[in-house]
């Protein structure tokens, strides 16, 4: 399933033709993806300014000029292709090489201040994704209203960390999950992040002291940051901005490298399961 990184990379390949444009047409293909698609959704949308692209952890957020919000959310197959004619515009195209033909769900066509006549696909073959469209307020008010801070903003701090993983008796990889503690983190970069600064996944998140939260949340800002520069991680179908596949995953550390030895310490990289998902770590160099 696409992280913050992955879902960041889409949002900086959208958002060069996207900001500024005005909604032309909109060819709504089947009723439902995840969830059903809103009441007259493309009416709502024709004629609407989209004034920027953003993100909100592992969210795409497109405010427009109706004082409405459109929301994507991925979910593990979602995928975004922007179009003029018979090219992928570079830069602002997020596509993989072989696009999911019969699973284009929705198209929206855009006239851009800077690419001209386009069109955006949301193609999703396990229609886990899902888009919805709201009022500002009520946008706020519920999908976002409890998520936590930005990991790679100034309130992500370690003191801001252990104030939300006091009395959690989970294990911090659990914690770390969660995204009223933290925004966007996914199972990928959380392994990453808890061998690079030397804590144990099964450690109960309230005994994480300040210590340990400095140098927890140095190593989620420097991964995430690293991904991100790397185009995100490619493990099935995810491609970045340039249709090329994310790089990332070339530089792992723990995740996925069961058996191999740790690039710290050379012992061999362990994996337990944790509420249903793997966990990859190394035992001698985490606590």
């Amino acid at each position: 399933m696409p992280e913050l990184p992955e879902v960041e990379t889409v949002r900086r390949g959208l958002a060069p033709a996207m900001t500024g444009a005005v909604v032309t047409h909109v060819d709504q293909r089947r009723p439902d993806l995840r969830f059903p698609f809103p009441d007259n959704f493309a009416q709502r949308l024709v004629g609407a300014t989209v004034h920027s692209v953003e993100r909100r952890a592992k969210f795409l957020l497109f405010p427009l000029s109706t004082q409405e919000t459109m929301t994507a959310h991925l979910g593990m197959t979602g995928r975004f292709s922007l179009q003029s004619g018979e090219k992928t515009l570079e830069p602002g195209a997020f596509y993989a090489p072989d696009p999911p033909n019969g699973h284009e769900h929705l198209v929206i066509g855009l006239t851009s201040p800077t690419h001209g006549e386009v069109e955006v696909t949301f193609s999703d073959p396990r229609r886990f994704g899902f888009i919805e469209l709201m009022d500002n307020a009520a946008l706020e008010a519920g999908r976002l209203a409890e998520i936590g801070p930005e990991p790679l903003s100034e309130d992500f701090t370690p003191d801001d960390l252990v104030r939300r993983l006091k009395g959690k008796a989970t294990p911090i990889k659990a914690a770390l999950l969660d995204q009223k503690v933290v925004a966007g983190l996914g199972n990928i970069y959380v392994c990453e992040a808890l061998l690079r600064s030397g804590i144990s996944p099964r450690r109960l998140a309230r005994t994480v002291g300040i210590g340990r939260a400095e140098r927890l949340v140095a190593a989620i800002k420097s991964v995430l940051a690293e991904a991100i520069d790397a185009g995100g991680s490619t493990l099935r179908d995810y491609a970045g901005a340039d249709g090329q596949q994310g790089g990332f995953q070339q530089r792992f550390f723990a995740y996925g490298r069961e058996g191999e030895p740790c690039l710290l310490c050379s012992a061999p990289i362990k994996k337990i399961v944790q509420s249903g998902r793997s966990t990859f770590f190394c035992s001698s160099c985490q606590r």
